[in-house]
């Protein structure tokens, strides 16, 4: 760095002189940070509902005809064949996760559906669910949930990157205005 010159006590009258009849401005203003886009605060209560009523679509009596051969997958029925195709090679990449480990079959009902009602409200069309090895009880229900749920379009085993067999990729439903921008 160099060195500062000082200042002669010319320049230092000088500067003196030129402010004198001035004063300190005091600061007034606020500047207040920006929102993030697309993020809005929800009461806790509308939450908790949110995800009550996302739960109920989950049924454990109820099963749908899954192909069970090879990799857990679900497509929709009005929906495109290249879509699950696309899941399968990782072309989507999830925005959103939920770890299932450690959880009860209910408290993953509920999970699920706050996930699916998230998405849905954030906008975000891929999500991954992990649903881990364990004694297999979630891994063989998460599927059979999913398939029962509205929203869903699809879903699919997940790719290494995103947890292999230990967890599922799936596609939400989100507005078509949405989707666009």
């Amino acid at each position: 760095m160099k060195k500062k010159t000082p200042l002669t006590d010319d320049d230092l009258n000088l500067f003196k002189e030129a402010i004198s009849g001035t004063r300190k401005i005091r600061q007034d203003i606020v500047v207040h940070p920006k929102p993030r886009a697309g993020v809005t605060k929800i009461a806790p209560e509308r939450l908790l509902q949110d995800q009550i009523d996302a739960s109920f679509y989950f049924s454990d009596e109820y099963r749908p005809n899954l192909d069970m051969d090879g990799p857990a997958r679900y497509l929709r029925e009005n929906a495109s064949p290249y879509e699950l195709k696309k899941l399968r090679r990782g072309d989507y990449v999830p925005e959103l996760f939920l770890d299932l480990h450690g959880l009860t079959q209910l408290q993953a009902k509920q999970e699920i559906g706050a996930l699916i009602a998230a998405a849905r409200r954030e906008n975000t069309y891929c999500v991954c669910i992990m649903h881990g090895h364990g004694k297999h009880v979630l891994k063989q229900q998460t599927p059979l949930w999913l398939a029962q749920h509205p929203d869903v379009i699809a879903f699919h085993q997940a790719p290494k990157e995103w947890g292999g067999t230990a967890a599922l990729l799936l596609l939400i439903e989100i507005a078509e205005t949405a989707r666009r921008e």
